[in-house]
C-alpha cells in the first residue's frame, strides 16, 4: 500500500514538473496600443508553430509601458511607438542593447468628418475640440505636439485639446464626434474610423517619422524562447503580417 501511495506522489511530482515547465515557456509582451492586431496576430502565428509557448500580451501607451517595465512588471519584449521610450529603458539598463531593432513605421495623420475646408495644419485651428495622446505617455501626442509647434498654431489651439490615455482613445474620441477631430497613426484610422476620415496627413517636416523599435528585455534575454520570437518578428513571414496591417517596414 505504501508503495502505490508513493507511487501516486510521484506521478503527481512529475506532473507539477511538467506544468512549471510548460508556464516557464510564457512571453511577456508588452506593446504600444497601435500594434495590437498586429501582435496578436504575429503571436498567435508563432504558437501555431510553437505550442509549447504561449503570450502574455499587455498593450497601453509606449510611455505607461516602459514606466510599468521600469517599476519591475514582468517583460520579455517590448514594442515602442517611438526611439524615445525605447532609449530611456536603454539608459536604465532594462534592455538587452545587442538585441533592439526596427519592427516598422507608421504616418500621422488627422482624422474628423468630410470637411473639404479642412486639409492642412493650419485649418484645424477653427475646430473647438482636438484629441491628442497624453504627450507625457503617448507617443501620437509627442508626434502631434511637435507637429503643432512646427506648423505655428500653438497659441491658437492652446486650451482646445483633449488629452487620451492612449492613441486608440483618441480615435474613440473622434469617432463618437466628442471631439471635432483628432491626431491618429494612418493604421488605426484605416482599419477601426467608422465615423470618421482621414482629413491630411501630417507633413514629415513637421514631426519625425512614427517608427516602431522593438527590444529584448534584460529579463527576456535569457529566455530561449523570448529570444527566439524576437527573431521571428524579423522574418518574411512576420513582415507580411505587418505590411497586411498597414505599416511600413524596412
Amino acid at each position: 500500500m505504501k508503495n502505490v501511495i508513493r507511487g501516486m506522489f510521484f506521478v503527481l511530482f512529475i506532473f507539477l514538473f511538467f506544468t512549471t515547465t510548460v508556464k516557464a515557456s510564457d512571453i511577456n509582451v508588452s506593446a504600444a496600443a497601435s500594434l495590437r492586431e498586429v501582435i496578436t496576430t504575429l503571436s498567435a502565428n508563432y504558437s501555431k508553430i510553437h505550442p509549447d509557448v504561449s503570450f502574455k500580451n499587455n498593450f497601453a501607451a509606449s510611455g505607461a509601458l516602459a514606466k510599468q517595465i521600469e517599476n519591475g512588471a514582468p517583460a520579455d519584449i517590448f514594442f515602442s511607438a517611438n526611439v524615445e521610450w525605447m532609449d530611456h529603458l536603454k539608459d536604465k539598463g532594462l534592455l538587452d542593447k545587442k538585441n533592439i531593432t526596427t519592427l516598422a513605421y507608421n504616418t500621422l495623420v488627422f482624422v474628423g468628418k468630410p470637411n473639404p475646408n479642412i486639409k492642412a495644419m493650419q485649418d484645424i485651428v477653427i475646430f473647438e475640440k482636438i484629441a491628442i495622446g497624453s504627450p507625457k505617455s503617448v507617443p501620437a501626442g509627442q508626434y502631434a505636439t511637435e507637429a503643432i509647434k512646427k506648423a505655428g498654431i500653438e497659441k491658437q489651439i492652446a486650451g482646445k485639446l483633449v488629452m487620451a490615455k492612449d492613441v486608440r482613445e483618441c480615435l474613440m474620441y473622434a469617432d463618437r464626434g466628442e471631439v471635432n477631430g483628432a491626431f491618429v497613426y494612418r493604421t488605426d484610422a484605416e482599419q477601426l474610423a467608422k465615423n470618421v476620415k482621414i482629413l491630411f496627413s501630417v507633413p514629415q517636416e513637421y514631426c519625425p517619422r512614427v517608427t516602431y523599435p522593438v527590444a529584448l528585455t534584460a529579463v527576456g534575454s535569457k529566455k530561449a524562447e523570448a529570444e527566439s520570437f524576437y527573431k521571428y518578428l524579423q522574418s518574411s513571414e512576420a513582415k507580411e503580417v505587418i505590411l497586411k496591417y498597414g505599416f511600413m517596414v524596412k
